[in-house]
């Protein structure tokens, strides 16, 4: 199986520690990008895997390319453009104090590249799985427009497309509303994700759910996965991650997942201290990804996916840095942190 994901990847600029912006002199810069993020997941777990953006002929494109690379992605595919390379700001909370997160991505390379400069023929050469987010439509028109040819050229070509629907109302600035771009693109999804949020705000399908209390009620979350596979008959299953937040660094995780056959619901971790939850989503889709592929049965993908998801809350940085053989001792109860001799 070979795997080719589509999106932007910035330049992450984070205040140090718990630091509020600029309360010193310095930032910690590394890179990230939800595509990205799951492109290196599968390659950390052994799979074949290409990413595909647009990045700025400068010297900052190409360190972001080699970033991408060690982690054993292939790059080659990647196209250079006029345009400079998109940044986010990060200010890790901590307890009542939330996590901030400012995005100075106008006229990015990708933002800005013209639909008809990518040869879909050659981005897909080889590929049998196809991943996108909804964050890639929503950075402008004409990304939109790559993302939207990318999932028909997808679909015509027998590619499985999965989606990862991640609604950022701080995105949608050019014109199109999220739900207007994103029920044409889940047209062409076989596997979606997202969280209860996403569901409403990108597809405007909504169920009463009540995520405060960190509870999942089960035939609520049932309802609402149910009546997405029923607004998109060609979807093969949706799987909903839960997050139940007491505070910035004390959370809750859990996911659940509907293929039409069965409804399947994941062990729920307590994760306390949180390091860094950015990239949490796309640990566990890239988690995901792997499972349906390598697991067993949807529920041992779900419980991968979950798992993998939660390590990466105890790792700096975008990307998780863990392997297959981590989430499985996780998987079999080891989460004690005791050290490894």
């Amino acid at each position: 199986m070979r795997y080719l994901t589509f999106g932007e990847i910035m330049l992450r600029l984070r205040a140090p520690g718990h630091e509020r912006f600029f309360q010193s002199n310095m930032m910690e810069a590394t890179f990230g990008g939800g595509e990205a993020n799951v492109a290196v997941s599968l390659a950390n777990y052994g799979e074949d895997v290409d990413f595909f953006t647009v990045l700025p002929d400068n010297d900052l494109g190409e360190h972001c390319i080699r970033e991408v690379r060690k982690y054993g992605v292939n790059t080659k595919k990647i196209l250079r453009a006029p345009g400079r390379m998109g940044i986010y700001f990060l200010e890790s909370g901590a307890n009542q104090l939330p996590s901030k997160v400012i995005y100075d991505r106008a006229y990015s390379a990708v933002a800005m590249a013209r639909p008809d400069s990518v040869d879909w023929e050659t981005v897909f050469e080889g590929v049998q799985w196809f991943h996108i987010t909804g964050i890639t439509p929503a950075i402008s028109e004409t990304a939109m427009q790559m993302s939207i040819d990318a999932v028909r050229y997808a679909k015509a070509h027998g590619i499985t497309v999965s989606c990862d629907l991640n609604y950022r109302k701080n995105l949608w600035k050019y014109g199109k509303k999220a739900e207007e771009v994103m029920r044409e693109i889940a047209n062409y999804v076989d596997v979606a994700i997202a969280n209860e949020e996403d569901v409403q705000k990108s597809l405007g399908i909504t169920a009463e759910v009540d995520v405060s209390s960190g509870e999942l009620d089960r035939e609520k979350y049932r309802v609402l996965s149910g009546k997405v596979l029923e607004a998109y008959p060609q979807m093969k299953l949706i799987a909903i991650t839960l997050r139940g937040s007491h505070s910035a660094d004390w959370n809750t995780w859990a996911a659940c997942l509907n293929d039409r056959e069965s409804f399947c619901v994941s062990k729920t971790y307590e994760i306390r201290d949180i390091i860094d939850r950015v990239g949490g989503g796309d640990s566990f889709a890239g988690g995901l990804i792997y499972g349906l592929n390598r697991c067993g049965t949807h529920q041992e993908a779900l419980e991968f996916a979950v798992a993998a998801s939660c390590l990466k809350h105890s790792i700096p940085g975008d990307i998780n840095r863990v392997s297959v053989s981590d989430v499985e001792k996780l998987m079999r109860g080891d989460g004690s942190g005791r050290v490894q001799r």
